[in-house]
């Protein structure tokens, strides 16, 4: 295990584009850290240049408190799970696992030990003899972990690796993995661009936009108190809801809301807007028209339109009598208001 320190850390190709800009992060012993961003927000390449597989134009890295900006990524002591697996096709489950460990001239009786181990763990036992073309997506990816695992290395680095996987194959990856990097409590950096996947795995999350950090937190700092707008609306899924302030055609605001004279854009998650009942104002209003109605289970999200064309999505129970093209009127209380300056910060 191992303490895992970013120090101003950029990347610069062609000497003027700029994918990380400054970025400096503090990973503790035996932290799961998830990246989290848009495509192109740079979080590959910031795991990549921790692995040493992308070198770095300025800054310092350090792993259990040594520097590795000029080390070999086989020097680092970490074990990286790619997306596409990256199994030897040639070669059986077995001898996959005990590759790296013969490289390291790992003892026999110990490389046995620690492959029988992880099979154990991920439940790839009866899969030991066989090819990488024999196995499922999701036996595949456990035979990438478990190569990961049984070299006991610092910290364990995850690109996307659930990606390739179906949508329940990855419900039940994601939890085998929180299960494993918690009974192993090895320092652990994770990348997803799925921000539910990144919810359910973080001990703290980092979301990335344009290679900088944009907010690091527990995932339920970043739900309930995002910083930006863009966290706001990148984290919670459906996104919150932003509106600007003003009496216009859209939204509209009464006295009694007493908002601060620097908050320009109101942020409403869709569970605290609710349908209004009579013909009471509440502290902010809208009338709205339903566009479409999602029934997801539990619940049905409602997307409607407001009288200037702005979209607003909100919850119901259960499975909704809300009829495509139906008016309302939709409030919410100011308690539960998120409130961004002009330039997209938490006021």
């Amino acid at each position: 295990m191992a303490r895992i320190e970013l120090k101003d850390v950029r990347k610069v190709y062609g000497g003027n584009i700029e994918a990380i800009k400054g970025v400096s992060l503090d990973i503790e012993d035996g932290e799961m850290i998830v990246l989290v961003g848009p495509s192109g927000c740079g979080k590959s390449t910031l795991l990549r240049m921790v692995a040493g597989l992308e070198g770095i134009s300025s800054g310092e890295v350090t792993i259990a408190d040594k520097r590795v900006n000029e080390l070999e990524p086989a020097e680092r002591d970490i074990a990286m799970v790619f997306q596409n697996y990256a199994l030897y096709p040639h070669m059986t489950v077995r001898q996959n696992l005990a590759y790296g460990l013969k490289n390291r001239n790992t003892p026999k009786d110990e490389i046995d030990r620690r492959i029988t181990e992880a099979a154990r763990a991920l439940e790839i036992e009866p899969f030991l003899a066989r090819k990488p073309r024999q196995l499922s997506g999701g036996q595949r990816q456990r035979v990438a972990m478990g190569r990961a695992i049984v070299r006991k290395p610092s910290a364990f680095l995850f690109d996307e690796p659930l990606s390739n996987l179906d949508a329940k194959l990855r419900v039940q990856m994601r939890v085998e993995i929180r299960r494993l990097q918690r009974s192993l409590a090895t320092t652990s950096i994770y990348v997803t661009h799925d921000q539910m996947e990144a919810m359910t795995l973080a001990d703290r999350l980092v979301v990335l936009n344009a290679g900088r950090i944009e907010q690091v937190g527990t995932p339920i700092e970043l739900y309930e108190k995002p910083e930006t707008t863009f966290v706001a609306t990148f984290i919670g899924s459906p996104s919150m809801n932003l509106m600007k302030l003003g009496n216009g055609a859209g939204w509209k605001m009464s006295p009694e809301a007493r908002l601060p004279n620097n908050a320009a854009t109101i942020g409403i998650r869709p569970e605290d807007i609710v349908i209004a009942n009579g013909n009471a104002p509440g502290p902010v209003r809208a009338e709205v028209q339903v566009a479409a109605v999602e029934l997801v289970g539990a619940e049905s999200y409602v997307h409607a339109l407001t009288a200037d064309g702005s979209p607003v999505v909100f919850r119901v129970p259960g499975r909704s009598a809300i009829q495509i093209g139906e008016t309302m009127a939709l409030t919410a209380d100011a308690a539960r208001f998120h409130l961004f300056d002009a330039a997209g910060k938490r006021v």
